[in-house]
């Protein structure tokens, strides 16, 4: 089919399916939104396709990322995750999304919902990149990272959340000679 798309997909089958289906188109579900993030955070310090090839085992490790299971995990389960080979075992990763879990709940019981929170920085738009330079971060993304931090997440840092930012669609980073850009 000779689409052209963003750089970074072309040399994998599941980062092209991933882009071609998924990177960049906006999630309003508040579940999607903090699984998204959460996958993100472990991502941190390793390449997304480590992440992406591990997916279906941590939304079975993790309970389908749903934060009302994952909020009342314990230290039987942080053991559980810690002996599961299919998933990244990293500690602070892993208190950290139970954490991250924890934290939606709370907003969640106080009348806010996640993804009101994360599209409230855009007004509910998305943000649309000049589609010819990369970035990493962005004035932006600090000042979703700083508010996620003073609310008690982790592995949300600017890097992070502008990579989730792109994931979710909050950010349109496709490049100028992608053929996803303009159908987002």
């Amino acid at each position: 089919m000779g689409h052209h798309r963003c750089g970074w997909a072309e040399s994998d089958a599941l980062m092209r399916a991933y882009h071609d289906t998924e990177w960049g188109v906006p999630h309003h579900d508040s579940r999607a939104l903090w699984e998204m993030l959460m996958l993100e955070g472990f991502q941190a310090g390793l390449a997304w396709i480590i992440v992406l090839r591990k997916r279906e085992a941590f939304r079975k490790a993790f309970a389908g990322f749903t934060p009302k299971k994952v909020s009342r995990f314990g230290d039987a389960d942080v053991k559980r995750l810690m002996a599961d080979a299919g998933i990244i075992r990293a500690r602070a990763k892993i208190d950290a999304t139970i954490r991250g879990a924890q934290i939606y709940c709370d907003m969640e019981a106080h009348g806010e919902t996640f993804a009101d929170f994360c599209w409230s920085f855009t007004d509910g738009k998305v943000v649309k990149g000049d589609g010819r330079t990369w970035m990493a971060t962005s004035p932006l993304s600090a000042q979703i990272s700083k508010e996620m931090k003073h609310r008690g997440f982790k592995f949300v840092g600017p890097t992070i959340v502008y990579a989730w930012m792109q994931a979710v669609g909050i950010v349109n980073d496709h490049a100028l000679s992608c053929f996803r850009r303009g159908a987002l």
